[in-house]
């Protein structure tokens, strides 16, 4: 056919990309496999030799790893809601009519969160929340609070910055959901019925869910590696409180240097993520 792109054409366009992902994510990951099967440690490089699926055993059988798993789904089921229900309340205000200026302002600083990286956030965190010099125990009237010394107040501390950084995320993808709800509709269900709630979960929901199931997806893979931020501001202490897997998998990795055993729980968590990200598509989808 004469208006058929020719196949070499083609391959020119994706092919730099297709080799890029090989190269920046599947390769990686195989050698990650790899890596997991062997006992492979940095300090006995000439001694790698296959065992199977032992890593995988000492993992799940490791009380310590599932301490670990533990602290880190007590963030995401802190987190992750409170992301969900401000971003909700957020995206319902700047949908409502009026005010477009203030609206638009509103919109652009919801960006300065997401644009500040990790280790930044962990950073300034150390600052505002130094016990002697820390602006937030100056506002609180001069407080003598150990935020990152403290278990409870360090772990507290991580839940309210990862809320503050990734709030926005969620609120201007469910904004983007409320977009694309008819007006005609939204405006027929407001005359019929002065309930918000009415509103919002037979007319507006339906909208929000493929965005929410996005959502969802990201955050709790983003929250299941989290490790920039919360390494600058505890370094997982104090003792292990904060130590999520993410800093046990470095921990293990690069200071016990236990490449075989850090690959197989890399690989574990990867699966978890997987699992879960199943897990929504089939709970929430069946509702779209």
């Amino acid at each position: 056919m004469s208006g058929q792109v020719p196949r070499k054409t083609v391959f020119a366009f994706i092919g730099p990309a297709v080799i890029g992902l090989a190269l920046v994510g599947i390769a990686p990951l195989l050698y990650a496999l790899w890596t997991s099967l062997h006992f492979y440690n940095l300090t006995k490089l000439r001694r790698v030799e296959f065992i199977g699926l032992e890593n995988y055993w000492t993992v799940l059988t490791d009380e310590v790893f599932w301490q670990a798993m533990g602290r880190t789904f007590f963030l995401l089921g802190t987190a992750l809601p409170l992301q969900i229900a401000l971003g909700l309340g957020i995206a319902l205000v700047l949908h409502q009519p009026g005010l477009t200026l203030v609206k638009t302002l509103a919109r652009l600083s919801l960006v300065l969160p997401m644009a500040t990286t990790y280790a930044v956030v962990g950073l300034l965190g150390q600052v505002m929340f130094n016990q002697k010099f820390g602006v937030v125990n100056q506002l609180l009237g001069g407080a003598d609070i150990n935020w990152i010394g403290d278990p409870e107040n360090a772990f507290a501390m991580i839940i309210f910055w990862d809320v503050w950084q990734w709030t926005p995320f969620v609120a201007l993808v469910l904004l983007a959901g409320l977009t694309m709800v008819p007006g005609e509709v939204e405006e027929a269900a407001r005359l019929e019925t002065k309930s918000k709630w009415t509103v919002l979960r037979y007319v507006q929901l339906p909208f929000l869910l493929p965005g929410l199931v996005a959502v969802l997806i990201l955050r709790t893979a983003d929250t299941l590696k989290l490790f920039d931020m919360v390494f600058t501001l505890t370094r997982g202490g104090p003792g292990s409180s904060t130590e999520f897997i993410s800093l046990m998998i470095q921990r293990v990795g690069f200071r016990g240097f236990d490449q075989g055993l850090a690959s197989a729980q890399a690989i574990i968590l990867l699966i978890i993520t997987i699992v879960l990200a199943q897990i929504y598509i089939r709970v929430f989808y069946k509702e779209v």
